[in-house]
């Protein structure tokens, strides 16, 4: 008889292309009994996970197909009987991914949890897109922040952000984008070059790049919407030299 050794990794996949996933992500899927799965994965990504099985847990925008709740208990169940589960997340576990989270949990009920990090959406797809986060003499810094907190409203960190010459990356903020672009007019920064990349790092990817007075126009003229990354700051004004190969890039409003 086969002994069952509890244990879960917590892998992300990164932030859309499933070439982007780390080598160390490919052999844990490998050597999965088990894979949850999001909805932000390719499912490319589960061809390397052969005789496993498969279970969707994906989340969507008002669609939850298990509440984190039900996941987190998941993960401890398949752990106990079926031995080594990959928990497989969206871009990083430990950005805005839930994954101490889901670490705690396991960790509490006796499964020990690894953690193999994948590149974070924040911080990936403006640097595939062509905007460097950070630039000597234009931004020193950036901040990484969340449209939407837990209980739906806008992070009011977006306030001091606003404030701020450095850069910023919201994620999750597209239902509140019209939210984040009055707190920027308020503090005098309707000027400010802001873009949003929506699909980041795929075939399917679309950016669209304007100020914040008329990014809510840009927006709709080229619908763009979920999943996409908001970056604002004086960095995105060198993105009107974006070239991609493959990829569509569709540009409104001149930044000169």
């Amino acid at each position: 008889m086969t002994t069952i050794i509890p244990h879960i990794t917590l892998l992300g996949a990164g932030p859309g292309s499933p070439d982007l996933i780390t080598l160390r992500g490919i052999k844990a899927l490998e050597a999965a009994d088990v894979v949850l799965y999001d909805a932000l994965v390719d499912t490319e990504l589960l061809t390397y996970a052969t005789n496993t099985e498969l279970v969707f847990v994906g989340k969507r925008k008002g669609v939850h197909t298990y509440p984190q709740e039900k996941i987190n208990e998941l993960l401890v169940e398949y752990a106990k009987t079926k031995g080594h589960v990959v928990r497989l997340k969206g871009g990083d576990p430990f950005v805005f991914g839930r994954g101490l989270e889901e670490k705690k949990h396991a960790e509490k009920n006796g499964v020990s949890v690894d953690v193999i990090p994948g590149l974070s959406s924040s911080t990936s797809v403006p640097a595939a897109a062509g905007i460097s986060l950070t630039h000597r003499s234009v931004a020193d810094g950036f901040w990484v922040i969340t449209g939407t907190k837990k209980d739906g409203s806008l992070s009011t960190d977006i306030e001091l952000a606003a404030k701020s010459s450095s850069t910023l990356v919201v994620l999750m903020g597209m239902g509140k984008l019209k939210e984040i672009v009055s707190i920027f007019q308020k503090n005098n920064r309707g000027e400010t070059p802001i873009g949003i990349i929506q699909n980041g790092t795929t075939p399917k990817e679309k950016i669209g790049i304007g100020t914040i007075n008329n990014i809510v126009s840009v927006a709709e003229i080229n619908r763009l919407s979920s999943p996409a990354i908001i970056v604002i700051g004086e960095v995105v004004r060198e993105s009107k030299q974006l070239r991609r190969i493959g990829v569509e890039v569709e540009y409104n409003y001149s930044l000169n």
